[in-house]
């Protein structure tokens, strides 16, 4: 399904798959059986491109995200990250993970959160590719609180900075599970459009879990919305809005056609 008024320019429809899943299948053994929690699932994400995911509860997006980012083993099919393994892509710090919380050290500065990647793991101090944490608070609206400790911070805020310790690195996908759904709409609203931001000015491949179905299709460019377990692709939308996107335009009613298609596909899964 295409909806809206103009393509996005941001990614480049033809570049090369940043992301390659095919007939993906993840199984889990539990106390009652195996579970298949994915079974044959198949799509590739455009290097530069911002997917989100949808699915009713249970489904396996959070799975899918981890087993791209060699976080669960996988039964069948394979996935690429730029022509690696997940396991050379991890290696590689190719990808970067942000979850719900945001999983700040208390004791820490907002600087100093941001700055953690580079101190820990087998890499820490040798990787010299990578950006400074004062540009990386700025880019993320938190310019003047570098000092502030996450008590001193709103939930947004925290999320802001978890955004930063992401990118520190400079990976080349940032996987996303639901991490603004803990906030209420306002500031929702507001982080939905500062990550558009920081998407165009990085470059970044983003894929982004929500179980909201309007910040599905404000953010993404294409939706993968999974059917219920075992999850399986029930369709890989493709949503061409103008870009930049601003809030105002969930008002429209290409806007609306999209959201009603992706609540059809929901019900239907």
């Amino acid at each position: 399904m295409t909806q809206g008024t103009a393509a996005a320019v941001v990614a480049d429809p033809a570049a090369a798959a940043a992301i390659s899943v095919r007939e993906l299948s993840v199984r889990f053994d539990t106390e009652a059986g195996g579970v298949t929690a994915l079974d044959r699932v198949g799509f590739e994400v455009p290097e530069g491109g911002f997917v989100t995911m949808l699915g009713p509860s249970g489904c396996g997006k959070s799975t899918l995200l981890r087993a791209i980012a060699d976080l669960v083993p996988i039964a069948g099919g394979a996935i690429e990250v730029f022509g690696r393994t997940p396991e050379q892509a991890r290696r590689a710090r190719d990808f970067a993970f942000v979850f719900q919380d945001a999983t700040l050290l208390p004791w820490r500065s907002a600087v100093d959160n941001v700055r953690l990647p580079l101190e820990v793991g087998r890499r820490a101090g040798q990787v010299k590719q990578h950006a400074e944490a004062e540009e990386l608070l700025a880019l993320v609206g938190l310019e003047g609180r570098e000092d502030a400790l996450p008590h001193e911070l709103s939930g947004g805020m925290r999320q802001r900075v978890s955004i930063a310790r992401a990118l520190v690195y400079r990976p080349r996908v940032l996987l996303m599970d639901e991490p603004f759904g803990a906030l209420d709409e306002l500031k929702r609203d507001k982080l939905n459009e500062e990550l558009l931001r920081i998407w165009r000015e990085t470059g970044t491949t983003v894929m982004f879990v929500t179980h909201s179905v309007p910040e599905a299709a404000f953010l993404g460019q294409k939706c993968l919305v999974l059917s219920a377990q075992p999850g399986r692709v029930r369709e890989y939308v493709d949503i061409e809005f103008a870009s930049p996107r601003v809030l105002g335009m969930r008002d429209t009613l290409e806007f609306v056609q999209v959201t009603a298609h992706l609540r059809g596909l929901l019900e239907e899964a």
